[in-house]
């Protein structure tokens, strides 16, 4: 965001897809080849009109994401579908397509990942060489990140104190990720179970997942961004490594572009189901900084410890988590203990005469039927063969190509 924009006068949407193999359902690291094959060269970014295209860490990975700051989001899902439908055509000759979710359900990742050998990959290979991204929470996840612009320090103040407070409940509404390698993990957000230690080699850069109280730039310079620097120039001794990129907090602040980075909320089956999640929480946070919930002042008062004591649970058991926080719970005007789902649902009566029809019923559904997590679990029942597995991630590869929502049965 070159840019300087005002609270909420844009937004930018991420989504992350794998490749698949048809016939085996393996990881198809095989992104250079899309890209060639759209762009005629090879290229790590692609102008496609309102959509970009471009490569992550792992070669099986391809993100999809507004072309710069838009101001649209009730048309997104259906611009975001026209690009997967023209990838999966790209593909469909080199028998590969995009699959949905934010694990891949059978992949091993020693033996199936590959990093991006292309541009930035002397990046890559840095962090593979401090971190070891052969492991899930590098080379298996699959995420929606929302950017969202702040003018000045006033505002950065008033959009950090509100993201802060959401971020524990995210996990309740977009969990995607219940089994790996084939079995159940017990967790409905396995994504972010890895998330919290993937890069445990250098703790300051993830710090609680909750970033800290912090509310002004400079602050935010020396409380996250000073210590993260400090930590890793004995490993980068070339200084390639950028510090916005290198906080991995579950939310970032990219003073680069005057924006906040959400980035707990994992990829679900189809853009239906992403934007409306996407603009759901955009509109529980105009609440918030609007000062139509919690003061301001008491938003800040939160500590990332206290705020992580609510997120763990709900990583684990999703939208069921029973929050008996009653402090928390009178952030949101809530008294009696209430199911995260419950309290999700008493948002969106505040919200949803601002939200579209269409995502209106895409999450109507989360409610009804419960997380993706939730979902593929019902889905899958008992049976977690690699057979019943690959059938029922076939049909969410299905809910791709059509922008429908996922029920089970249906």
């Amino acid at each position: 965001m070159g840019t300087k924009y005002k609270l909420f006068e844009v937004f930018g949407i991420e989504l992350e897809y794998m490749l698949i193999n048809n016939t085996s359902f393996k990881v198809a690291p095989i992104v250079d080849v899309l890209l060639t094959k759209k762009n005629g060269a090879l290229t790590s970014d692609i102008d496609n009109g309102t959509i970009a295209w471009s490569n992550e860490l792992v070669a099986h990975v391809v993100e999809i994401k507004t072309n710069g700051p838009t101001a649209d989001l009730t048309n997104l899902s259906e611009e975001f579908h026209k690009n997967i439908l023209e990838i999966n055509a790209i593909l469909k000759p080199l028998n590969t397509k995009l699959l949905p979710t934010a694990c891949h359900p059978l992949m091993n990742p020693l033996q199936d990942t590959q990093l991006w050998k292309h541009s930035y990959s002397e990046v890559y290979e840095l962090y593979n060489r401090i971190f070891n991204c052969k492991g899930h929470g590098w080379s298996n996840v699959q995420s929606t990140h929302i950017n969202l612009p702040f003018y000045d320090d006033v505002e950065f103040e008033k959009l950090h104190a509100a993201i802060r407070v959401i971020l524990p409940l995210i996990p309740g509404l977009s969990a995607s990720s219940p089994i790996l390698e084939g079995k159940f993990t017990d967790f409905k957000d396995t994504r972010l179970e890895y998330y919290k230690t993937n890069q445990k080699e250098i703790p300051e850069m993830t710090g609680m997942v909750i970033p800290e109280q912090v509310f002004s730039k400079s602050a935010y310079h020396k409380t996250i961004f000073d210590p993260i620097k400090k930590q890793i120039k004995q490993h980068d001794t070339n200084n390639i490594l950028d510090h916005h990129f290198l906080n991995s907090r579950g939310a970032i602040a990219r003073f680069d572009r005057n924006a906040i980075e959400i980035r707990l909320v994992d990829i679900q089956e189809c853009p239906k189901a992403d934007i409306a999640i996407c603009v759901f929480i955009i509109e529980v946070l105009k609440q918030l900084v609007n000062g139509k919930l919690a003061s301001l002042e008491v938003q800040k008062s939160w500590n990332e410890q206290d705020l992580f004591n609510i997120l763990n649970p709900i990583i684990k058991e999703g939208e069921n988590y029973k929050i008996s926080n009653k402090e928390y719970l009178s952030l949101f005007n809530l008294s009696n203990d209430c199911t995260v789902n419950e309290l999700w649902k008493h948002l969106f009566e505040l919200v949803k005469e601002n939200i579209s029809e269409n995502y209106q019923e895409a999450l109507t559904i989360i409610f009804e039927h419960g997380t993706l997590a939730t979902r593929i679990e019902n889905a899958l029942a008992a049976d977690t063969s690699d057979k019943n597995i690959i059938n029922v991630y076939t049909q969410l590869a299905n809910c791709l190509e059509t922008n429908t929502l996922f029920i089970p049965n249906k």
